[in-house]
């Protein structure tokens, strides 16, 4: 399997990343780097660090967009940390970013491997957008894409209809959905429902090793801010699942396809996540997306840990 990811890093996208190194059958081809959990500099440095951390110094790293398409860019440092990384510091990257743009990189790979990449996008979806500008057969060349975001029939998480990543670029994710990939949407609707209780933390801390370590630490951060959302020590698994899903699609117990809109003008739902459930047949030119909302929880869990072991 071979793995273009496009992300903000970020704690969860960091042990998504961790998820992907350790499979010797996937073969990380590039990483986009995105504004969304923290600036582009910051997320584009911590996903060299986290390379290096996890195993897969040699896989390019390319810096995308700084914004999103029309509003302003929306950070996350309460929840993620000052670096992005719980507060974790990490030993300097051995190398630099590539000189292609995130947008570049992605288009050059796909047009050379058609049909051979999937693409997993764990941040606002920009990077993605901005690569259909320059290739509108994106979609035709990318084997299938896997995506971390929207709240389908859940709430949101940065509004009461709005989660991060589409809120973050509205009009990206809209573009990418309008498309016509072969997509998988991991939302709220499941990731909330999908979390690692402190039981499996407290595991994690007695894995020895600085992959373990390091990501127990970031995930210590993490809880902590959870623990204001969920009441207890433990946090949702947003990014890891949506990577869980493209490597180990057999986690999937249900789903429903429908296709998916992003409303761009609402003065209260800006960002939400359409999907048309109707019942009734209906005629609609978008492709449907299928939306996960079923997964073998306790074996993710358990594949997560063996990838830090």
């Amino acid at each position: 399997m071979r793995v273009f990811v496009d992300c903000d890093p970020g704690i969860d996208d960091a042990v998504a990343l961790a998820y992907l190194a350790a499979r010797p059958e996937v073969e990380i081809v590039g990483i986009g780097a995105v504004f969304g959990n923290n600036a582009v500099d910051v997320t584009a440095q911590n996903a060299l660090r986290l390379l290096d951390l996890y195993g897969r110094p040699d896989v390019p790293v390319a810096v995308g967009a700084a914004r999103p398409l029309v509003q302003e860019p929306k950070l996350a440092g309460h929840v993620h940390g000052d670096n992005g990384l719980g507060d974790v510091e990490l030993p300097e990257p051995t190398r630099t970013p590539v000189p292609e743009t995130a947008a570049e990189l992605l288009v050059r790979l796909v047009r050379e491997n058609p049909g051979e990449i999937d693409v997993l996008a764990v941040g606002p979806l920009t990077n993605l957008a901005l690569a259909l500008g320059l290739e509108p057969r994106l979609p035709e060349l990318v084997r299938r894409l896997v995506v971390m975001g929207g709240a389908v029939e859940a709430p949101g998480n940065v509004s009461s209809h709005a989660e991060a990543n589409i809120s973050n670029d509205p009009e990206a994710a809209e573009a990418v959905f309008a498309a016509g990939f072969e997509t998988d949407l991991i939302a709220l609707d499941i990731t909330m429902r999908t979390v690692a209780p402190g039981s499996w933390l407290d595991r994690l801390k007695e894995v020895p090793g600085a992959r373990a370590q390091n990501t127990s630490a970031f995930l210590d951060f993490y809880a902590e801010f959870y623990r204001g959302v969920f009441g207890v020590r433990q946090c949702a698994m947003h990014d890891p699942l949506a990577a869980a899903v493209l490597v180990d699609p057999h986690l999937v117990t249900s789903a429903f396809d429908a296709p998916i809109r992003v409303e761009l003008t609402g003065g209260l739902t800006r960002g939400m996540t359409v999907a048309d459930r109707r019942p009734r047949p209906r005629k609609d030119e978008r492709r449907p997306v299928r939306v996960v909302t079923g997964v073998r929880e306790d074996e993710f869990l358990d594949r997560m840990l063996d990838s830090l072991r």
